[in-house]
């Protein structure tokens, strides 16, 4: 009968032991209940590794092609320089990826809007938020209210339109009920001639019907570098209001959108957004705040 006992006994304790065992191997492989930044905008370590991202350990992101300054610098956004390559770099490190972590490619502008499958987990060339486009693909939190600004037709007469005096003397163009004839109002409190288009608006400055138009950002770079020869930009308003939201384009009911949304709010909320925003598109691309 004790020989039972021990037996027992030995039983018990050889069970208890491989519980334990079992109790502590779980406890040590669980993975993170959280992936991306943290409240005080750090980056959680490991975070890419419990991300659903299209390549495990990696973050592939997509911009145009090519992708033009002061959005990219020299067409590299691995370079992580100019505006939307650093605003892109600066949220892989929030949710953990350094810049060797993240994947480029290339789309146009319209394939990233259309439904569909995507070979991307995030794509950025200045689309803005809209209920039309929300139907069919994601967008995190706006990196970026677009702000109007002056363009004028040549540089001589960009130099004489640095300030809000100046523009209240010239013949500034703009096109009916935009935010352009908005802001242009508010500021200068002088009526500005009125274009029914965009194509008339640019047509008036090209052929020098008009001293300088004002314009969103996206599109004074797109009017001086492709549209009006020898065109120049004055500078932009302080005030953003009623501005387009520029924000991250990701596939439909992305697992990611959480996070990269999370990320973007951090960088805005620690002040490293406006840094950005203030090196690429006021210093760099030289769009002072006009006074």
């Amino acid at each position: 009968m004790p020989s039972i006992l021990r037996s027992v006994r030995q039983g018990l304790l050889v069970a208890g032991v491989a519980a334990g065992l079992l109790a502590l191997s779980a406890c040590s492989t669980d993975a993170p209940a959280d992936a991306g930044p943290t409240a005080d905008g750090t980056p959680i370590a490991g975070a890419e590794s419990s991300l659903p991202t299209v390549t495990e350990g990696k973050l592939t992101i997509a911009t145009g092609e090519p992708a033009y300054e002061p959005w990219v610098k020299n067409d590299d956004p691995a370079s992580c320089e100019g505006f939307e390559a650093a605003v892109a770099c600066a949220v892989a490190e929030q949710l953990g990826f350094s810049a060797d972590d993240i994947t480029w490619v290339r789309t146009t502008f319209d394939a990233a809007i259309t439904p569909g499958e995507k070979d991307w987990d995030l794509n950025i060339q200045q689309y803005s938020i809209s209920e039309d486009r929300a139907k069919v693909v994601d967008f995190s939190s706006p990196y970026y209210t677009t702000s109007q600004v002056v363009v004028a037709k040549d540089e001589t007469t960009a130099k004489s339109l640095g300030s809000i005096d100046a523009l209240k003397k010239a013949s500034v163009g703009v096109m009916v009920g935009t935010t352009s004839y908005t802001t242009l109002v508010d500021a200068t409190g002088v009526e500005p001639q009125v274009f029914n288009t965009n194509a008339d608006l640019v047509a008036a400055l090209q052929s020098g019907q008009i001293d300088a138009i004002v314009t969103d950002l996206p599109t004074a770079f797109y009017v001086t570098g492709a549209q009006v020869e020898g065109s120049a930009i004055v500078g932009q308003f302080a005030d953003t209001t009623g501005g387009d939201e520029l924000a991250f384009v990701l596939p439909k009911d992305s697992e990611l959108t959480a996070d990269v949304t999370a990320a973007v709010d951090a960088l805005r909320d620690s002040g490293k957004l406006e840094e950005i925003t203030t090196k690429w598109l006021s210093t760099e691309a030289a769009v002072p705040v006009l006074k």
